[in-house]
């Protein structure tokens, strides 16, 4: 498949999907290796040029590795310090390298942590300084954080200069933006990156297929499932259209299954946004953190 669109070049791939079975809405399973092939020459066919990954997604940066990735920027993310690491310093230093000798790579364009509040607990100072060494040694171009909601950023900003921070972003999740961070870390020359802009696929769903679990919710559904089909436009073209509208954004990481995915999320995000009720929005963090559905 050879699709080429008039593509926003901030769009980023997710390769989650490479290494993990993932997502609530994937009924494909871990992408095949010939699979991951022809969805990353896509994606370079269409202007992609940025790949997010990390250490604990299984085997996708082996994966991305034996592909070939030369012309890349690789955005990985360093795991939770183990229990019983001794050397904090070392961890951190030897952790890259690995993640290099994986992905087939002298260098990566940016790491994160995935636990960024690892940076003021003890040892926090030691990741700090390996982090500005990496960067000083040009094994990593950017240093930053992964966070999952902007509170985070009250203890990390005083104390820690980075480069990117990611954090989720979607059209029900607009945290980023109310909490005044979006302006706030834009002014501040930091990178930013947005994920979950599906909220996992949730949000691509039709009325039919939703979990149980989330009728919880059921009127804000309404409200989103009315405004979608007055307005004539397919959820995928919403939630693409609306975190590109945000000028602030450098990368939207988008994540996919399977090659047809990444060709209709290229041609969704073109379009002109209609306008979006304050209504849909939420801020129940059961709703909008992946991460507590397991308890609902």
């Amino acid at each position: 498949m050879s699709l080429l669109f008039d593509m926003d070049s901030r769009l980023a791939l997710g390769t989650v999907q490479f290494g993990l079975n993932y997502g609530v809405a994937n009924k494909h399973g871990q992408v095949s290796f010939d699979d991951a092939k022809s969805i990353l020459e896509l994606a370079k066919d269409n202007g992609i040029d940025t790949l997010d990954t990390a250490i604990v997604y299984g085997d996708s940066e082996q994966r991305l590795g034996e592909i070939g990735i030369n012309g890349w920027n690789v955005v990985s993310k360093l795991p939770a310090t183990p229990d019983d690491c001794g050397d904090i310093y070392s961890w951190v230093v030897s952790s890259v390298q690995q993640s290099l000798k994986r992905l087939g790579q002298k260098s990566i364009y940016g790491l994160l942590l995935h636990k960024p509040e690892q940076l003021y607990q003890p040892g926090g100072d030691r990741i700090y300084l390996a982090l500005q060494k990496l960067k000083k040694d040009g094994l990593i171009h950017k240093f930053g954080a992964s966070i999952y909601s902007p509170d985070e950023l009250d203890l990390l900003e005083h104390n820690f200069k980075l480069d990117i921070i990611q954090a989720p972003f979607n059209i029900f999740d607009r945290r980023l933006t109310k909490s005044g961070w979006l302006a706030k870390l834009h002014n501040q020359g930091v990178e930013i990156h947005v994920r979950s802009i599906f909220l996992q696929g949730l949000l691509l769903m039709p009325s039919s297929e939703r979990p149980n679990k989330f009728n919880k919710w059921h009127s804000l559904w309404n409200i989103w499932d009315t405004w979608l089909k007055d307005s004539d436009i397919t959820p995928l073209q919403a939630c693409t259209q609306y975190v590109l509208s945000f000028k602030e954004i450098q990368k939207v990481v988008v994540g996919v299954d399977n090659i047809q995915q990444l060709a209709d999320i290229v041609h969704a995000s073109k379009g002109e946004l209609p306008f979006i009720p304050e209504n849909i929005c939420c801020a129940d963090n059961d709703l909008v953190n992946p991460s507590r559905w397991s308890a609902l």
